[in-house]
């Protein structure tokens, strides 16, 4: 079933139908200030982070799901009937109510039609802004004037701690109160400490204020809930929270002649109460709400605008141009910080997640990702490994690390990953090949626990010492704590064929980089260590027509042909062809027995068969249903490499094969199996052994949105930079035989027309660069103007 649909023009998914299969989400705010919504109002809100910043309260995995939110109440005071300008929390029979939501780029709109009353509420958080705006218009389309009570209703944390506040009742429900302060209520959080940062408020502008309460349970009542709370059946009561829960209640009462439209506009934040006067009494006025809109939604699309694609397949464009792109911003801001599924009680982020989680963005705002590559070289241990997890509040070069017990303590992370400071390389390089600042290199960044700062090609050079100090018995990288499969635990010697094509990847990159900088003695080593590296890779990693997962430390191979449980596994064979260790030969072999033994019609499974009664203590995927997570499901990141590498083979009808079994979009049709929303990926889809075998689980906060761009826009689309110019060479489906796509380089526009008349899958025949035919698929810098004109003929 279709429950809603793509507005590529707007940039909007437009849900016309409430009723979702989960609650779909959106994103507003920036770090400084986030919040979530759902198509129904539902989520929460929370000051720079989830864990310790929680200001609105949001029940994870209720009976009564997604619930509370933002929400607006409507009673007709004449009769007594009343509504929500979003379909929950009341939910009104949908025979007689209308409801739709837009979500966009950093803004949600939801607009409701009952009984003769309009209503449209504009939910965003200004661009660089601590507060989050509500914007209604309440229209009367009907022939008769109307009597309405509008109040807008949030329910405060009690503590900005989460878990603290779901937990800790014995202390949490004593420490606050609210007031009423002509246009706002304001709760306070451990008053007798006048510390302006426990203050927050609820406000209206546009209104007068006739009613109000800040008691939470005053206003939903007794043996009651947000669907027919007592405070608007009833009338706000004028009550005040002190000690139990608290809320904030502002009912305004309105009369609408026909055909008026009345605009009200409600704020929340945390602010002190002179802060929060001062800022209700900015949006009385006039334009306000406009101007920021349009301020938010010109940042936004202007990065989105860096590439742009024109395909056949009207799924790709959406994905590409506005929802993956998105998503991948949002995967870049907040990690695995604050969603629907991840509560709030990880306070950092993940070393190898965040590092990813920048190549989603990097062909559209590489001087964003530049900042954040330069924070997460901070988070490099003087060793050359990563910190697991690296805190919100880092202070880099000051750090402790895993080999200390207090840093242990605070995180839960006991020791380094294999692979962590690995993903550093293809990030860093994808970085200096789109900006062209070779320059990088030299730039000087803190260790993590050292505040002596060195160039980015020391960090380099330090990440592949750390594999190399850390080798397990047969000279491989050893497993360590775990390498990208948290759920595979080889032992601390075992060896990772994953983590081992990630080394021989990383000394290629590092080896183009010593020649640049005439590092010849380094030049010597690197190549020492890669021809080891390439001769076990052939002798201990081929087993016929895969490569193996790796080593226990007692010898064991994981990840054989005739396995009985985990007999193939994804990534190596995906990850064999992007370092190039496989060779065109054996890349093919591999990717075929991918496509034979581990391709669904709804994804590659990250492994087959699923472990279930021949487990080794390692396997930790078993404590998962068959089907399931890293048991055999399809675990969505990996798909983001299998596009690549069958790109990259030039196999551009499986590339997009995968591509088509990945998106979300694919099942905007199906979305009763799917579940999650049809615009974002999520974490995983359940693979065949499920009896769901295709829903998906664990929305937006997910790598899946960085590995499935890159293999779209490297793989695919062949869009690959290089410092001095630009590699374009599609890999795409025979069917697509006219597009084109515009991609700005470093401030040079970039329109490019792809002709297929043969429809090839790959190879270009010729490239015409602004009249002028060029040798190859590179076309140089220095030959391009500001705007350009780009024929490919397949």
């Amino acid at each position: 079933m279709r429950y809603g649909h793509f507005d590529e023009k707007n940039r909007e998914y437009v849900i016309t139908n409430p009723a979702t299969p989960s609650a779909w989400a959106n994103y507003l705010g920036s770090p400084e200030y986030g919040a979530i919504i759902s198509n129904n109002a539902g989520g929460y809100s929370f000051v720079k982070s989830g864990a310790n910043g929680r200001i609105l309260r949001y029940r994870f995995n209720a009976v009564t799901a997604d619930q509370p939110g933002r929400y607006i109440y409507l009673r007709d005071t004449e009769d007594g009937d009343y509504w929500s300008g979003s379909w929950m929390p009341v939910g009104k029979p949908l025979s007689g109510y209308n409801s739709e939501c837009r979500h966009g780029t950093a803004y949600t709109v939801i607009s409701s039609e009952y009984r003769g009353i309009k209503t449209e509420t504009l939910y965003y958080v200004p661009l660089g802004a601590t507060h989050e705006v509500w914007r209604l218009k309440v229209t009367n389309a009907g022939g008769a004037p109307r009597k309405l009570a509008v109040t807008g209703y949030v329910e405060f944390t009690n503590e900005s701690n989460y878990e603290q506040d779901q937990v800790n009742l014995q202390y949490t429900l004593f420490i606050t109160r609210t007031y009423f302060n002509g246009d706002h209520i304001l709760q306070k959080v451990n008053e007798n400490f006048n510390d302006p940062n426990r203050e927050r408020f609820f406000g209206v502008a546009g209104a007068e204020v006739t009613a109000y309460c800040g008691d939470r349970d005053k206003f939903v009542g007794s043996y009651r809930g947000y669907h027919n709370p007592a405070g608007i059946i009833g009338g706000l009561q004028g009550d005040l929270n002190y000690n139990d829960n608290s809320c904030g209640a502002l009912q305004s009462d309105i009369i609408l002649q026909p055909g008026e439209t009345r605009e009200l506009i409600y704020l929340l934040g945390q602010k002190p109460e002179a802060a929060a006067k001062e800022l209700i009494a900015g949006y009385r006025e006039a334009g306000r709400v406009e101007k920021e809109v349009g301020k938010l939604k010109g940042y936004w699309h202007g990065k989105l605008d860096n590439l742009q694609v024109q395909t056949p397949d009207e799924d790709f464009n959406n994905m590409v141009n506005v929802w993956n792109a998105y998503q991948c911003f949002i995967t870049f801001i907040w990690s695995r910080a604050a969603s629907f599924q991840y509560c709030g009680l990880r306070n950092g982020y993940g070393y190898r997640d965040t590092v990813q989680d920048i190549q989603g963005i990097i062909h559209l705002a590489p001087e964003m990702a530049r900042k954040q590559i330069e924070f997460m070289l901070s988070a490099q241990v003087s060793n050359g490994a990563g910190l697991p997890l690296v805190k919100f509040n880092h202070n880099p070069g000051r750090e402790d690390t895993p080999d200390d017990p207090s840093y242990v303590k605070e995180t839960g992370h006991p020791s380094y990953r294999a692979d962590d400071a690995l993903w550093l390389f293809p990030t860093v390089k994808k970085y200096i090949d789109e900006s062209g600042e070779l320059s990088f290199l030299d730039h000087p960044v803190v260790f993590a626990n050292k505040n002596e700062p060195v160039s980015v090609y020391e960090h380099l050079k330090r990440a592949i010492r750390f594999s190399m100090d850390n080798l397990g018995a047969h000279g491989l990288p050893a497993g360590l704590h775990a390498d990208w499969n948290d759920c595979l635990r080889l032992g601390k010697k075992g060896e990772s064929t994953f983590v081992l094509f990630q080394l021989f990847f990383a000394m290629g990159i590092l080896a183009k980089y010593a020649e640049i900088k005439e590092d010849t003695a380094y030049i010597e080593t690197l190549g020492g260590w890669q021809k080891g590296i390439r001769e076990k890779i052939n002798a201990l990693c081929w087993d016929g027509d895969r490569w193996i997962r790796g080593f226990r430390e007692d010898g064991t191979v994981i990840g054989k042909n005739g396995d009985q449980e985990a007999a193939l596994w994804l990534n190596p064979q995906s990850w064999g062809v992007i370092s190039g260790a496989s060779g065109n030969e054996r890349g093919v072999l591999t990717m075929d027995t991918v496509y034979r033994e581990l391709n669904t019609p709804n994804g590659i499974m990250l492994m087959y068969p699923a472990y279930h009664k021949h487990a080794f203590d390692g396997a930790l995927a078993v404590c998962f249903n068959r089907g399931t997570k890293e048991n055999a499901g399809i675990f969505s990141q990996s798909q983001g490499w299998a596009i690549l590498a069958e790109a990259l083979l030039g196999r551009g009808d499986r590339a997009y094969e995968y591509w088509r079994e990945a998106s979300p979009a694919s099942m905007n049709d199906d979305a009763d199996r799917r579940v999650l929303e049809p615009y974002v990926h999520g974490q995983f889809v359940e693979g065949k052994d499920s009896p769901f075998a295709g829903r998906a689980h664990v929305h937006w906060l997910t790598g899946t949105a960085s590995t499935v761009m890159v293999g779209t826009v490297e793989g695919i689309l062949g869009l690959r930079p290089a410092p001095d110019g630009i590699t374009i060479d599609p890999s795409i489906p025979g069917k697509w035989k006219d597009w084109s796509m515009t991609k700005v380089l470093r401030g040079k526009t970039l329109r490019i027309t792809v002709n297929n008349p043969g429809g090839s899958v790959h190879g270009v025949k010729s490239v015409t660069l602004n009249g002028a035919k060029l040798d190859g698929t590179f076309i140089p810098d220095r030959m391009m103007k500001d705007e350009n004109d780009i024929l490919l003929e397949m």
